[in-house]
């Protein structure tokens, strides 16, 4: 089923379709069709393609370099982007810190954060979890105790995304020890390069060093690097996080992955017949596929509720839950139609280069598939999303 949009809705379909085809290049779109990991190079030149088309900062209001998107105009972008096999943009500076500067920020940090966002000035990474605070995020140790026109931080964050890529990352550190957990946190802002950051790799089960750990010892950080007001920083936490799981839902990925898992359902034979035929396999697709519909919906509502500046509440929690498992169930049918050839291997070791669902669709399967395992559990475990639905909306 096929959204219907408007004719100039469809005209800026038709426009981003176009900017896809012309100006993304085939090595990246190769690279994300593959699975691949892309560089930090490769991140940068997408990042500076957008930026320079205006369309960088999809979720921005004009006044801060947005495009001034409708609600559906945001979608239609994403989903193309990711129909296209374009790389993604990184959520941490744009769909996260972006939001938190623009509603809690002072004047001064609008005026230079946002501008080095949007050049690449600045990378920026997620200080959230911790080794005792994950999904109860209120339980942060970190430290940060005013030092004349300084906070000295001390402690340590952990499953750090991409932090070695980063210049910058923005972090919830504990200011108050006396209030209660929430009240006593505040949202800092954090040079990587500062005397007393050290980061550490955290290799994961695929070989890739995809996340880190931080430690931070005496780190010096400006007072002017406090975003809203001290001791309050949980208020940006919730705001942040509720765009964190709204863009974890992954509409775009999930419609791709769909398109993926058809083609190899249709090349992979089973009993002398195409997969696809299979009543119990075409039973689990369509019912994903139904799903993914829903969420369709579902997700251009959240995304029109907060067009005028507001955030997502329960809505953001249920996309959340929805979007993971149905991203998780597609990764799992791709290795069921893949059966042996969904084996981990090395691409580069196999002879057999033209199989009939092939070592190129092969090599991405198990890796994304134990990958993918995470995505229910970091930006909040579905457990919690689900209490927190059960607050929010029944009043549990």
């Amino acid at each position: 089923m096929d959204l219907s949009y408007t004719p100039d809705e469809t005209a800026f379909r038709a426009e981003v379709q176009r900017f896809l085809a012309d100006k993304v290049p085939a090595r990246l779109t190769a690279l994300v069709r593959a699975g691949q990991s892309l560089a930090k190079a490769d991140l940068e030149d997408w990042h500076a393609l957008l930026n320079a088309q205006g369309w960088l900062a999809s979720h921005w209001p004009v006044e801060h370099g947005g495009p001034g998107w409708s609600a559906v105009q945001k979608f239609i972008f994403e989903h193309e982007c990711a129909l296209a096999y374009a790389p993604r943009t990184l959520p941490f500076g744009l769909n996260m810190l972006g939001p938190v500067l623009i509603k809690y920020g002072s004047e001064a940090q609008k005026q230079y954060w946002l501008p080095r966002i949007l050049n690449g000035a600045d990378w920026w990474c997620q200080g959230y979890s911790e080794p005792g605070a994950g999904s109860d995020l209120a339980s942060v140790k970190t430290s940060a105790v005013r030092d004349g026109e300084h906070y000295v931080v001390n402690g340590q964050k952990t499953w750090t995304t991409l932090g070695q890529h980063a210049n910058m990352i923005f972090c919830l550190v504990r200011t108050n020890r006396e209030a209660k957990q929430q009240a006593g946190i505040s949202f800092l802002l954090i040079d990587m390069n500062s005397p007393g950051v050290e980061l550490r790799p955290i290799i994961t089960l695929d070989g890739e060093h995809e996340v880190n750990e931080v430690f931070f010892t005496g780190v010096k950080v400006p007072l002017a690097n406090l975003v809203g007001e001290e001791d309050k920083g949980w208020t940006c936490a919730k705001y942040l996080l509720t765009y964190e799981r709204t863009n974890i839902a992954g509409v775009g990925f999930s419609d791709a992955a769909l398109e993926r898992l058809k083609v190899i359902a249709a090349k992979t034979q089973k009993n002398g017949q195409p997969l696809a035929r299979d009543p119990l396999f075409a039973a689990r697709l369509a019912r994903v596929e139904i799903d993914l519909e829903n969420m369709k919906t579902t997700n251009l509502r959240v995304i029109a509720a907060v067009a005028g500046g507001g955030a997502p509440g329960a809505e953001s929690s249920m996309l959340k839950i929805r979007g993971t498992e149905i991203r998780q169930e597609l990764t799992s049918l791709t290795r069921r139609a893949m059966g042996p050839y969904a084996l981990p291997f090395i691409h580069e070791a196999t002879l057999d280069a033209e199989a009939s669902v092939g070592p190129q669709e092969a090599s991405f399967a198990a890796a994304q598939y134990f990958n993918n395992r995470k995505l229910s559990i970091f930006g909040g475990s579905n457990e919690i999303q689900k209490n927190i639905i059960s607050k929010m909306i029944l009043g549990l």
